[in-house]
Parts: structure tokens; C-alpha cells; sequence
């Protein structure tokens, strides 16, 4: 068995799963070695994540790739849903659960989320086009004249 596997998830059972809060159900990863295959066998219940090795029960879908490519998705260099797309791992079962990896594995490693790479494009709004904060008052109308 491959430590690093092992490490991943290992860390998904303690992590839990926050982004998956309303998922239910059971993924089971056919792991492919030159020599055999592991199965691992992912719980979800409301965000809650247990593993459990060598379990050859029933899931909701068996995704099945060998041991190097899952390690490329787990660590984010490779994103789950096209790999599935161009047949470079195959899945059986609930698709929701292909979709659902996004969530499982890490991040692409020169992923940023969308609100920091719009705060550093656009640091300011204008003056015009901000809405007025609760503190600053609101302009007088019209000119600002009593009439």
C-alpha cells in the first residue's frame, strides 16, 4: 500500500468534509497497483467522513484508476471531473458522486479563490460607483439648496 494514499485518506477522515455538508452516501476507490488492487471505502454523512480499507461492500458509486493518477487528483494536479471525461479513471454508480470529487481533492496548487484575484484587479471601486456605507450620510438632493 502506498503511504501516500494512505496519508490522503487518512487526513480526509480527520479533515471532514465541511464542503459537504448535504451529501450522503458511499464512494468506493478501486486503487490499481501492478500487483493488486486496494479498495477504499469513503462515508459521507452530512460532512461527516469515515474511511475503512480492503471493504469490498456496495457503494453508491466505485470509481476505479490506478494508485498514481488518484494521487495526481487528491493533490489538485489534475481536476476529477474532465479526467472522467477523457476516460482516465472510470466510475459506476451515482454521478453525483464523479461531480463531488471537485470537493473531495485538494485544490489546484496555483488555484486562487475569485475574491482575492478581484480585490487585487480591482482594489478600489471608484467613488461613483460604491454604495454609500451605513456611516457616511447620504448626499442632499438636487443641489443642496433649501428650497
Amino acid at each position: 500500500m502506498s503511504e501516500a494514499v494512505r496519508d490522503f485518506f487518512d487526513g480526509l477522515a480527520e479533515g471532514g468534509g465541511r464542503m459537504l455538508r448535504q451529501v450522503c452516501g458511499t464512494v468506493r476507490f478501486d486503487l490499481g497497483y501492478p500487483d493488486r488492487v486496494d479498495h477504499w471505502l469513503v462515508s459521507i454523512d452530512q460532512g461527516r467522513i469515515t474511511v475503512s480499507r480492503g471493504d469490498m461492500t456496495d457503494a453508491d458509486t466505485v470509481i476505479y484508476t490506478d494508485a498514481q493518477f488518484f494521487l495526481r487528483m487528491a493533490h489538485g494536479e489534475v481536476k476529477p471531473l474532465p479526467a472522467w471525461l477523457r476516460n482516465d479513471f472510470t466510475a459506476d454508480g451515482e454521478f453525483r458522486f464523479v461531480v463531488m470529487l471537485e470537493r473531495l481533492f485538494a485544490p489546484p496548487p496555483d488555484a486562487h479563490h475569485p475574491r482575492e484575484v478581484a480585490a487585487r484587479q480591482h482594489p478600489r471601486a471608484p467613488a461613483e460607483h460604491r454604495r454609500p456605507s451605513r456611516d457616511e450620510a447620504a448626499p442632499p438632493a438636487g443641489d443642496g439648496e433649501p428650497l
